[in-house]
């Protein structure tokens, strides 16, 4: 019986890609790793292992990873690319010394050298470290998540624009939904294992304007686009000390590096990605 591992598999991601795999292999093929197991409660009363996760202890990441077939890599949410380097080291030594049949790591479109994003180094870092291992493995990245419009929708209303500092750049999208169906496709298709990368978008990118058009059409509202700085932007959003890496991912998006589409996604799963404004639709039919 395959043994399949998921790490990070109480944040937003980790959660839905539970769910997704669930729906392609037993439960008790499914082994968790979380920082705090009892988040995970629900999925362990459907008989998934849950097993705490610390990825600053190599010891705690070889336990869940042991034995692995296919191991999922959903990466912590820290802020730095140095702390999150570190972690992967950890879950490198770990999958190499469980001997794990197939790796799958959370990559994100903003990862060229040239890109200002706080976590650029990181993500850069992983296809490099990788391709150094005997691991085999698969590495997909993921375009701007769609998720977090939703409830940043009723602040873009009461200033009546976007304000992203992006210029007249465009932003590529997926759907945490989205993005947690194809991981668990790859992860029980080990046909699409020979191609060590994917990139996750939607059809199509969007500029600011056109953006903003989406999200009037959806809201019944008129928003435009009104752009503030990169150091305002910083200042507005720096709550838990998030302001200069949200800064430096728009900074990286008004340079060109965060438009990227693919057919990637309907290569894995068959069918395009759900368009930005279905998805905006449904999430916010769901609300109401």
């Amino acid at each position: 019986m395959m043994k399949y591992v998921v790490t990070g598999a109480a944040g937003h991601l980790g959660t839905q890609i539970v769910k997704a795999l669930a729906q392609l292999v037993a439960p008790q093929q499914m082994t968790l790793g979380v920082h705090t197991p009892a988040k995970a409660a629900t999925f362990a009363a459907q008989g998934m292992t849950v097993l705490p996760l610390d990825y600053r202890d190599s010891d705690t990441v070889a336990t869940v990873l042991d034995a692995a077939d296919v191991a999922i890599y959903v990466p912590s949410k820290s802020h730095d690319s140095f702390s999150r380097v570190t972690e992967f080291e950890n879950v490198v030594a770990a999958a190499e010394k469980a001997r794990v049949g197939h790796l799958i790591v959370m990559g994100f479109i903003a990862d060229q050298t040239n890109n200002p994003f706080d976590l650029s180094a990181f993500y850069g870092y992983v296809p490099r470290r990788l391709a150094g291992t005997n691991l085999s493995y698969t590495i997909l990245r993921n375009a701007l998540y769609a998720d977090p419009l939703v409830p940043y929708l009723p602040e873009l209303i009461e200033r009546h624009n976007v304000i992203y500092p992006m210029g007249d750049a465009s932003l590529s999208f997926i759907s945490l939904a989205d993005s947690a169906a194809a991981f668990a496709k790859v992860a029980v298709t080990p046909a699409l294992w020979r191609q060590p990368m994917y990139t996750l978008t939607q059809e199509r990118s969007y500029t600011m304007p056109a953006l903003a058009k989406v999200l009037s059409n959806v809201s019944d509202e008129t928003i435009g686009y009104a752009p503030v700085t990169l150091s305002e932007f910083a200042a507005l959003y720096n709550e838990g000390g998030e302001g200069h890496m949200l800064a430096s991912m728009y900074d990286a998006g008004g340079r060109g590096l965060l438009a990227t589409v693919t057919d990637d996604y309907r290569q894995i799963m068959g069918q395009p990605a759900q368009s930005l404004p279905d998805f905006l639709t449904t999430a916010l039919a769901v609300e109401k």
